[in-house]
């Protein structure tokens, strides 16, 4: 997905908008002039795989008289902030559980218009084909970032490893476990390593993206949160103010397509899914 975006960093962000005061232009109206702006958007992604996504999605648009102009993130708290500044009018990398926090930490008015895909959870293991047969005392590892380590106990709950306390769900941690028949060990790990550690463990809840890097694939994957009604699927996100703006619907229709979802599906290899 290397469209023509280059990498933005967060200093250089910072730089543009002081070059901007000093010049007396305000980001404001910066924005208001990209949201008036039917024919051409910017729009903010994260680099890696995605960037061949959204190069078809880039033509998708073209052919529809929408101008797209990818603009390519290297840390997951950037796009938001440049969406409030106004310096994309749009951006897709997240999901519903992580924009809620940044909302309520920086106050954005950003608002989900448009769902893209979703990338399931899975536990993988080298030892055993089925979470039924872990045995007793085996070593789990999980992300340690609080909101894959939930999403990581929430599946091993579905699979009848654990239970969580009721209602612990997006927020679940490993103080939330109230039964664990099986006594296994919970192991809280780097997402960025935990991939690799897979075979020295019994098993291991890996992130999609991690695993595809890590060499895992779809045998080594004994279980996955479900796709239907994912809380966390990905979406197209907008600030509130241009929900209704023409060029929005065209996007995400530029997104939402055939064309779109065989690149995705070549690009991802199983590991991540369309959810439109």
């Amino acid at each position: 997905m290397r469209t023509s975006g280059a990498v933005v960093k967060k200093g250089f962000l910072s730089l543009t908008s002081a070059a901007l005061l000093v010049a007396g232009v305000a980001l404001a109206p910066f924005a208001s002039a990209w949201a008036a702006d039917k024919t051409t958007v910017k729009v903010g992604i994260m680099s890696g795989e995605d960037e061949d996504v959204w190069r078809e999605v880039v033509k998708q648009a073209a052919a529809k008289g929408l101008t797209v102009k990818t603009v390519v993130f290297n840390d997951y708290n950037q796009p938001n902030e440049a969406l409030q500044n106004g310096e994309v009018d749009a951006n897709a990398f997240q999901h519903q559980p992580f924009l809620n926090n940044q909302i309520k930490v920086n106050h954005y008015d950003i608002v989900r218009v448009g769902d893209t895909a979703v990338w399931p959870i899975g536990l993988y293991s080298k030892k055993v084909k089925a979470a039924a047969d872990l045995k007793a005392g085996a070593v789990i590892g999980v992300p340690n970032d609080p909101s894959n380590e939930a999403r990581g106990l929430v599946l091993l709950e579905q699979q009848g490893v654990i239970k969580l306390r009721p209602g612990a769900g997006i927020a679940a941690t490993t103080a939330n476990i109230t039964d664990n028949p099986r006594h296994v060990q919970i192991k809280e790990l780097d997402s960025g390593i935990i991939g690799r550690s897979v075979p020295d463990l019994d098993a291991a809840v890996v992130n999609t993206d991690w695993a595809l890097k890590s060499g895992l694939t779809k045998t080594d994957r004994i279980a996955q949160e479900p796709v239907k009604d994912n809380p966390y699927n990905n979406f197209i996100a907008v600030k509130k103010e241009s929900v209704d703006a023409p060029w929005v619907k065209t996007l995400v229709a530029s997104y939402q397509n055939d064309a779109v979802k065989k690149v995705f599906d070549q690009v991802y290899k199983g590991t991540g899914l369309t959810a439109w």
